[in-house]
């Protein structure tokens, strides 16, 4: 896996939850400039799998003020759509390392939005 594979990967991935009758409407109301936000996840990616540090933000925060709109069908679908992509992108072994992160990561905002909101 490298910065080019991440990067297509979430290029793929954004345009398929661009169209998606389920994340579409929600992703595409909430993100206002998508080419911004495609580098910043794939300078988010590329820090967490290839430890690149590249991603200087606080993912936590910039989830916050979605919390409302962000339930278990919209994260499951986002895990399944995202599985999906790396399937189609990736080998099969950076797919199992992707998807295993992208659950870590679901969980924690989960739970961090459960801590906050308590």
């Amino acid at each position: 896996m490298d910065d080019h594979a991440l990067a297509q990967l979430v290029r793929t991935f954004y345009a398929k939850v661009r169209q998606d009758p389920e994340l579409g409407p929600w992703f595409n109301n909430a993100i206002t400039d998508w080419d911004h936000h495609e580098v910043l996840l794939t300078e988010f990616w590329s820090s967490v799998m290839l430890g690149s540090g590249r991603y200087k933000g606080n993912p936590m925060a910039a989830h916050l003020r979605h919390r409302a709109a962000m339930t278990q069908d919209r994260f499951d679908r986002w895990l399944s759509l995202w599985q999906e992509t790396a399937e189609e992108t990736l080998t099969a072994d950076d797919t199992a390392a992707v998807r295993a992160t992208a659950g870590r990561i679901a969980r924690s905002l989960q739970l961090g939005m459960q801590y906050i909101a308590a």
